[in-house]
């Protein structure tokens, strides 16, 4: 029953990542991509009424942690307080900056509101991969389950790779979501943009490797040790090469797609290389965390599993029918520039 709970841990993360990753890209690129007023206000119009529904995702991932491993949430929670701050002001100066832009019909609010909406957005992407490679390379858990890992700790070598990492995978991510659904010249842009992310993503990948065997090379022998665990890095890859064939023909709808396929891949992967482990120790230290010494009661997980797959279910269906309303009728990007040319 763990290992289901695992899994499902896992499921929850991936679904976030994906769903959030894309508007947290299209955040940190909305200022960058955007040359006036009318391209920022279609670029945040396309994630306006989604963007909020996407973080509720990461809410239920920390509800599956706490029910299903609460000493891995009392110890994570506590020991990376510092952090977690920093992400809760982010969240919160994200939202605001979204949600107040239009308040004020005033270019010097809507320059600070973007300002505030791109910086807390690239710099969110950055802190989620700081976090999981910390998970990667361990903290450090004293006999009593607990650790304190101040700022500049949390920001090693390892962790600000990653960081950097995940920031290049979700920016591209958002511009291929704008290559798809925005209108030209913005959709121009975001196709040069997610192209070049393309060649920096394959190279942080391959960059990845040898620091990520130097800090736990246990994420390596796991794969090795069970074989059939390496259909996770072979998703990534395949996927990473679909969305580069989908970018060099023009069908922007499948390279996003694909994008997500590589994240659900590497984050997989990286779930596959801990297991059974859920908050490793740093430097051999015995009192890391496993799916096994942090799990709550089998009759807890069984009782839990019940009603998280009728809300499952129900959460599911709301976001399918969500996001058939909203982006069932696509305007084609060149249908729009004739339109222009002609007027």
């Amino acid at each position: 029953m763990a290992t289901a709970w695992f899994c499902l841990l896992a499921f929850m993360i991936a679904t976030y990542v994906v769903l959030d990753g894309f508007d947290l890209g299209v955040g940190a690129l909305h200022r960058i991509l955007g040359r006036d007023e009318a391209e920022r206000s279609e670029a945040t119009a396309l994630i306006g009424p989604i963007w909020d529904g996407n973080e509720v995702w990461l809410i239920a991932a920390g509800g599956v942690l706490f029910l299903g491993f609460p000493a891995a949430y009392a110890a994570s929670f506590s020991g990376l307080y510092f952090g977690l701050i920093i992400v809760l002001w982010l969240l919160v100066g994200r939202g605001l900056g979204l949600e107040f832009r239009h308040r004020f019909d005033n270019p010097l609010w809507r320059t600070a509101c973007d300002t505030v909406f791109w910086l807390s957005s690239a710099a969110l992407a950055f802190m989620f991969g700081v976090a999981l490679g910390n998970v990667v390379r361990g903290v450090p858990l004293g006999p009593d389950g607990y650790f304190r890992m101040p700022l500049f700790d949390l920001l090693n070598w390892y962790g600000l790779l990653v960081g950097l990492f995940g920031l290049v995978v979700l920016v591209g991510h958002g511009a291929n979501f704008l290559a798809a659904r925005a209108t030209a010249p913005l959709a121009q842009r975001a196709q040069r943009l997610a192209r070049r992310s393309w060649w920096a993503k394959l190279v942080l990948v391959a960059a990845l490797a040898y620091p990520t065997y130097s800090v736990r090379d246990e994420m390596f022998t796991n794969l090795g040790e069970h074989p059939w665990t390496l259909v996770f890095p072979g998703i990534a890859l395949a996927a990473l090469a679909i969305q580069f064939v989908y970018q060099h023909s023009g069908r922007w709808g499948r390279a996003f797609f694909a994008s997500s396929a590589f994240i659900v891949g590497m984050l997989t992967t990286m779930a596959a290389g801990l297991y059974p482990n859920i908050l490793p120790a740093r430097d051999d230290r015995p009192f890391g965390l496993t799916i096994h010494n942090a799990a709550s009661n089998e009759h807890a997980l069984t009782v839990g599993l019940r009603w998280w797959s009728l809300g499952i279910v129900l959460a599911i269906g709301y976001f399918i029918v969500a996001y058939r309303f909203l982006f069932g009728h696509r305007q084609d990007s060149g249908e729009v520039v004739e339109r222009r040319a002609g007027e």
